[in-house]
């Protein structure tokens, strides 16, 4: 048989001579019926869909960079690879029982957060200060809920503290201190502000502080206010989006926010419309990068109205976002999933940690470009 011939038309072929035969017999009417019946027992839903697109229920990231196989060890490849196939093997978990996105999302940030490969919870970097201050935020695409957190420093787990502040409270963002005694009066973990601490994190803040001091004084005569972060500076934060079975779309995100940052500094992450954004008419997204880009862009919630308002796919819509933010300056990356459960995740820089989950189980883990 030629394998370039599908198997279904060649069975339709051969029912199709039996019935021509049929007609020789008995040369009436019922064989027109015996013709159509035959066609249509071989096209059957199964072999319509062994051409259609995987339908996926969970997409998440773990940081756009600058990400490069050559400044990749073997050992700590391979601790990426399990860490994200762990996080979306959690998250699958959750749609795979019938629960619903957030829970999909929260599990699957979890697992990343408990991690000090990414800059979100116990890997988050340090603040000029020498602190660890986090993000995060979730949105529920069924009715636009949503909850964010802002420079807290015991929470061990943001993203279920801005859970809690979209269940629990009328607001949507709460920050610091007041953030804190929230989340703890609702049972969300608090740890000592000292579970933060990795000695990466710490070098990194180090040799940030070291190019801030050389480069103050290289511009010392222009009076410069602004150094721009270097590139390795404001990335790895982490974020999930997810489909449930009851076609309900969520996004969340979780970060450590920018190496060295000032000032009580606060990225794109916890914002909604900027950094999260989810909607049951589109689409869910959760973006990592040079946070300020993406809030002058209103990145998220701008992917989605060019869904709603232009017709766009999820894929021409969120690629025009990222390269809008590029044209601006900035850097990064998102991931994106529509209400038919395509997947979308675009970025401009050398990599980014990434992974998707289909309806049945199948996972997939990506780091460079």
């Amino acid at each position: 048989m030629d394998k370039g011939v599908s198997t279904p038309f060649v069975f339709v072929g051969i029912n199709y001579v039996l019935c021509l035969k049929l007609n020789l017999i008995m040369k009436n009417s019922v064989t027109y019926v015996l013709i159509l019946m035959c066609v249509m027992m071989n096209l059957t839903p199964s072999s319509a869909q062994s051409n259609s697109k995987p339908k996926y229920v969970l997409a998440i990231h773990g940081g756009a960079g600058t990400i490069l196989k050559k400044n990749m060890t073997d050992s700590l490849e391979k601790a990426y690879i399990a860490k994200l196939t762990e996080s979306l093997q959690a998250g699958y978990d959750q749609i795979k029982q019938g629960k619903s996105s957030l829970d999909a999302i929260e599990a699957a940030i979890h697992v990343m957060e408990d991690s000090p490969l990414f800059n979100a919870g116990k890997g988050a970097v340090f603040t000029n200060q020498g602190k660890n201050e986090l993000d995060a935020a979730i949105m529920d695409g069924s009715n636009l809920k949503a909850g964010a957190v802002a420079g807290v420093t015991n929470i061990k787990n943001p993203i279920s503290a801005a859970r809690a502040v979209m269940d629990k409270s009328e607001h949507v963002m709460m920050i610091g201190k007041g953030a804190e005694e929230f989340a703890q009066n609702n049972g969300i973990q608090i740890v000592d502000p000292s579970y933060f601490w990795t000695k990466q994190r710490w070098e990194g803040l180090q040799r940030a502080l070291e190019r801030d001091k050389d480069r103050a004084e290289l511009d010392h005569d222009d009076k410069k206010a602004f150094l721009p972060p270097y590139k390795d500076e404001k990335f790895g934060t982490v974020g999930c989006v997810a489909l449930d079975k009851q076609g309900n779309l969520a996004a969340g995100t979780s970060t450590g926010g920018m190496t060295n940052k000032k000032f009580g500094r606060v990225g794109d992450a916890p914002i909604i419309g900027a950094g999260t954004y989810a909607n049951n008419a589109t689409v869910a997204i959760s973006c990592t990068g040079w946070g300020e880009f993406f809030i002058r862009s209103v990145a998220a919630f701008n992917v989605s109205a060019k869904m709603q308002y232009a017709k766009m796919g999820v894929a021409k819509a969120s690629q025009e976002v990222i390269d809008e933010i590029g044209k601006l300056g900035g850097d990064g990356g998102m991931i994106a999933i529509d209400k038919n459960g395509e997947v979308a995740m675009p970025f401009n820089t050398e990599g980014m940690y990434r992974g998707t989950v289909t309806a049945d189980g199948k996972i997939t883990v990506e780091i460079y470009k």
